[in-house]
């Protein structure tokens, strides 16, 4: 067992930076050739511009925060609304497995019952909720990426960029999670309980008389379990995804990629992502579908009824794409009976698409506003001296 648990170790995504310069594909740098004047290569960071342009703002600045936000509730706000059909009959399926079977049978039995207007019970709460929740993601996102990067400094930004992400990743959503509680209690009662509401004007008030303001923040638990791995991996793996595909994918360098071709490649590497992220999230997600229905229960109570195990388990993992890692590491260190992974297709396709375009959008709206749009990372050259890398 303590092979294994060595072999985890080593192969863990945390890994110490120097060992990850192997996987980058950096150790043969010093073979690689100069650039097109005969001189090295020049290294971008994090901040640095794909190519000379005029820019409406300054990285980092008030105004580039501010319209990241914005960009973020266009983001978020518009996708999680135009998707509220498929996010009720997930919910559905999760609260209520014996009457919706499948995702196609949940959207008969909806049509059936409702008709094509009770498809889109809970958009109110839903377009409020996740727009809210987009401007501290996004926005957050950016300031804490900025705040972390500042106090690596340039050389160990690079280095632990993975875990840069996801650090600013978990914090912005730590913030974002607690603006978006009220609406998605409110969202789950509308869609998950027959004759309790139909309109956030009637659900809030009731809950209120209810349980008072209990009822609106009992679920940002469940929520944090299920939204701060989510957006980790939806942020994380989305900007290991745009370097790979650019180093790997794409035949030519980003500076050279027209803006409608480097949007495609955002959307590709989101979509990815939104695979991952749906994944990792979803126990928790099943979590907060009952929780929010039911009075009286508590997370850990519901978790149980639905199947966690809870069993450690050691592995060793050939894979070397962190992603991957995180996905089976989170897992198959805690088992789930299919219980908790009822609506995961419908989730999959939601989330996939909803990664997908959220991705797209916010950076339209960056490249609407000329925000400077950082290229993917390269190695400082103050690194690559120390490390022998350049003469």
């Amino acid at each position: 067992m303590f092979s294994s648990v060595a072999h985890l170790a080593r192969a863990n995504p945390f890994n110490a930076p120097h060992l990850q310069l192997v996987h980058d594909g950096l150790a043969d740098l010093r073979s690689s050739p100069p650039g097109p004047t005969g001189q090295p290569r020049r290294p971008r960071n994090l901040a640095a511009a794909a190519v000379e342009e005029q820019y409406s703002c300054d990285y980092g600045s008030g105004r580039f925060f501010i319209l990241c936000g914005l960009g973020g509730i266009i983001s978020c706000g518009t996708t999680h609304t135009a998707l509220v059909p498929l996010d009720l009959v997930k919910c559905r399926m999760q609260v209520d497995p014996q009457k919706y079977k499948g995702i196609f049978n949940g959207f008969s039995v909806t049509l059936k019952e409702d008709g094509v207007r009770g498809l889109a019970k809970g958009w109110a709460p839903t377009f409020i909720g996740y727009s809210l929740q987009g401007l501290c993601k996004f926005g957050f996102y950016e300031v804490f990426k900025v705040l972390y990067s500042n106090m690596l400094g340039e050389e160990n930004t690079y280095l632990w960029r993975t875990s840069l992400y996801l650090a600013a990743s978990a914090s912005a959503e730590f913030f974002a999670d607690i603006a978006l509680a009220p609406m998605e209690a409110a969202k789950v009662r509308i869609q998950t309980q027959p004759g309790y509401a139909n309109t956030l004007r009637d659900a809030a008030p009731k809950m209120y008389k209810e349980e008072g303001l209990k009822a609106f923040y009992k679920g940002v638990a469940p929520l944090w379990m299920r939204q701060i791995p989510y957006t980790m991996m939806k942020f994380a793996c989305f900007e290991r995804t745009v370097e790979a595909l650019y180093k790997f994918v794409v035949p030519k360098p980003r500076s050279e990629c027209s803006k409608p071709e480097q949007l495609v490649v955002t959307f590709v590497a989101g979509y990815i992502a939104g695979v991952f992220c749906a994944i990792v999230s979803h126990p928790a997600d099943s979590v907060v579908s009952v929780l929010n229905k039911e009075k009286g229960s508590s997370a850990s109570q519901v978790l149980k009824r639905l199947g966690f195990k809870g069993r450690m388990m050691f592995f060793f993992l050939k894979e070397r794409t962190a992603c991957f890692r995180y996905v089976a590491f989170f897992h198959l260190c805690f088992l789930f009976e299919p219980g908790v992974w009822k609506g995961l297709f419908a989730r999959i396709i939601m989330i996939g698409t909803l990664t997908a375009l959220q991705w797209f959008i916010y950076d339209s709206v960056k490249v609407y506003f000329r925000l400077p749009r950082p290229p993917p990372p390269e190695m400082p050259e103050s690194l690559k001296k120390k490390l022998g890398l350049t003469q």
